[in-house]
């Protein structure tokens, strides 16, 4: 796959302590991923790990520089939409307490389907115990996500 997350300063995976990788191949079209995947006011019901999503200034789905609100893991997020490019890539800012967060999305189109990749670099004291609490949940989390987006 030739497409590849475009980091912000500070978030490449080789500065940041926290870098989780996860990527499913489906059959699903391009487009349909992508209209899953901005509905934000949806993910409580298609992702478990997901609560009390509020787009700023109303609607259901993400835009170019779209600012909410969202609680993952428990803890309470203000993100902001960074990249947006339709069916094909976007990535959030996510900030809360104890945590900084850098979550990008591919969806690269393969044949009539696509391969969905989500890489996400953390900052933070409670990134870093999660991590040792649970080195391999956020891994799991995403990738129920995936399997949902894809299906």
């Amino acid at each position: 796959m030739a497409e590849q997350i475009r980091w912000p300063t500070g978030f490449a995976p080789a500065e940041a302590p926290i870098h989780v990788v996860n990527r499913i191949d489906t059959a699903t079209a391009p487009e349909i991923v992508w209209r899953r995947l901005i509905h934000a006011a949806g993910w409580p019901a298609i992702y478990a790990n997901a609560s009390d999503v509020t787009i700023e200034g109303g609607g259901a789905d993400l835009f170019a520089e779209a600012r909410f609100t969202w609680k993952t893991f428990g803890v309470a997020l203000r993100s902001e939409v960074k990249e947006f490019e339709p069916e094909t890539r976007i990535a959030w800012l996510a900030k809360g307490i104890g945590v900084t967060a850098y979550h990008a999305w591919l969806i690269v189109p393969v044949g009539t389907g696509c391969t969905i990749l989500t890489e996400e670099t953390q900052y933070g004291l409670v990134s870093r115990v999660g991590r040792l609490l649970f080195p391999t949940r956020m891994e799991r989390w995403h990738q129920k996500w995936l399997e949902v987006l894809a299906a």
